[in-house]
């Protein structure tokens, strides 16, 4: 599958076919089939490869922390494999499915109900994929930069008149030394985590 997965993250999962594939493995396409029942079944076994590369919680690690690291890593995974955000959610394999229970498994443990557990989840994917969604789309350099291209919409004519709180932030934030649109992450991640911790200590005191 790491075939696959270097063709995807070189040319895009439009690229992958298995002839391509094959190719890149020095095989005959057809021989492939003796390995694999259908292009699915790669597909599969791409995502449960992606799936491995990101860190997951002990079960009885302390849930904030342990969630804030998850977190962090998926964004670096879907990072190198951009290919796989839109797909991630897309396909059910025993790795994905691994994944989530054992994230489910360490918010139990911490003491959240089943209910508060789908929050968490549902709040901090949605997060973690659009964020990398964002990131693979923006134009942002190798370092993350997205100077350069605020500069040369700054530069058009008339652009600072008429969008005004735009340019204020593109002067004011952006283009200061130091700014990656990158950094945003970990404050809106605070945010998340910090309000599920607000949530999760509600729930506890209105069931005590």
């Amino acid at each position: 599958m790491q075939a696959a997965v270097a063709l995807a993250d070189a040319d895009g999962i439009e690229s992958l076919s298995m002839r391509k594939l094959a190719r890149d493995l020095g095989v005959e396409a057809m021989s492939l089939y003796y390995h694999v029942k259908s292009k699915d079944d790669i597909l599969d076994g791409m995502i449960e490869s992606v799936i491995d590369e990101m860190a997951l919680p002990a079960a009885d690690a302390e849930w904030k922390s342990a969630l804030g690291e998850r977190a962090e890593s998926a964004r670096r995974v879907l990072g190198r494999h951009p290919w796989a955000i839109s797909m991630v959610d897309q396909r059910t394999t025993p790795t994905t499915m691994r994944h989530l229970d054992t994230v489910i498994g360490c918010l139990r443990h911490a003491g959240f109900s089943i209910a508060m557990a789908a929050h968490a989840m549902s709040l901090l994917d949605s997060y973690v994929h659009g964020f990398a969604l964002q990131e693979a789309s923006l134009p942002l350099d190798e370092s993350g930069d997205i100077g350069a291209t605020t500069e040369d919409i700054l530069a058009q004519q008339g652009m600072t008149a008429a969008f005004p709180h735009l340019a204020e932030m593109g002067v004011e934030l952006i283009l200061q030394p130091g700014y990656a649109y990158g950094n945003e992450f970990a404050f809106g991640l605070r945010v998340i985590l910090d309000g599920l911790e607000a949530a999760f200590t509600a729930e506890a005191r209105s069931r005590a």
